[in-house]
């Protein structure tokens, strides 16, 4: 993977970060607070979860 790789994979990930906050805000706003409420156990596993399907991913692109 080339640096403008990794800078298209960082881009990709902003846009599809902010798409949420642009077109509901009010949902993201409800979703944020939720996640507030969790404990640090289940924000760890939501964490280990997500790394592992972007691995997952990543592995199949390759």
């Amino acid at each position: 993977m080339t640096g403008s790789d990794w800078l298209a994979a960082i881009g990709l990930l902003l846009v599809i970060e902010g798409i949420l906050p642009f077109a509901a805000p009010a949902m993201w706003r409800e979703g944020f607070s939720r996640m507030l409420e969790l404990k640090d156990g289940q924000l760890r596993f939501i964490g280990a979860a997500s790394i592992v399907g972007g691995v997952f991913l990543l592995l199949m692109l390759n």
